[in-house]
């Protein structure tokens, strides 16, 4: 079973069509709504998913995680598969991302927007934040990816049950990179389409977001 899991924080305009396109190619749709203050909830079960909501806002990272626990223990999840409310991300691509896992090839598998056709429409600031993230990442985690703050990713099962997330907010995804590396899961990159709008961008990383991230990520590997 290919469970298919979506954070979302306000995102009533946009989650009903993010929900529908990742239908097509997937058993289950499981959305976490983090608090929103929005109808983000209603409008995701009325397309068809299951929806867990937080009563306080934690971020993306706690949503990814609770969702990956739902998908695991009660729908018995084969891959668990991250994708985004926003609509930057394509269903289509689905299949492409979770095939190595179900051919036994990979226990995890990244998307990268740098694989490929280039990200449509992104600014040249969150090109040089996404490599320089990628780099700090590299730095400190020792492994080589391509695009470490992307959301589309799969995991086997066995992956999806180890991987702990315990940075809630936006350095998960470094912290992920990280477990693949210590935990010696094997992955693979795959090229994804990463769609850019002037909505999206907004609510995207920017350059403090990005320091504040980094500064999570360096209290981690201090602290623990």
């Amino acid at each position: 079973m290919i469970v298919v899991v979506i954070p979302a924080y306000n995102e009533s305009t946009r989650v009903a069509a993010a929900v529908g396109d990742a239908a097509c190619f997937s058993d289950h749709i499981v959305v976490v709504d983090d608090c929103s203050t929005d109808e983000t909830a209603h409008v995701a079960k009325t397309a068809g998913a299951t929806v867990l909501r937080h009563v306080i806002n934690r971020g993306q990272g706690a949503a990814l995680q609770t969702g990956m626990d739902f998908a695991l223990q009660a729908l018995g999840a084969d891959v668990v598969v991250h994708f985004d409310a926003d609509g930057q991300m394509r269903g289509d691509e689905i299949p492409m991302m979770v095939k190595p896992i179900v051919d036994g090839d990979a226990d995890v598998v990244l998307g990268s927007r740098f694989l490929g056709s280039p990200a449509k429409d992104m600014p040249v600031i969150r090109k040089i934040l996404v490599r320089l993230g990628t780099v700090f990442t590299m730095v400190l985690s020792g492994i080589r990816v391509t695009d470490t703050h992307n959301g589309f990713r799969a995991f086997s099962r066995k992956a999806a049950g180890d991987i702990r997330i315990s940075l809630d907010r936006m350095a998960h995804a470094s912290e992920i990179i990280d477990l693949v590396k210590t935990k010696r899961f094997r992955f693979v990159e795959r090229p994804v389409t990463i769609t850019y709008s002037a909505e999206t961008l907004r609510k995207g990383q920017s350059t403090i977001k990005a320091l504040l991230t980094a500064k999570d990520i360096l209290k981690k590997k201090v602290v623990g």
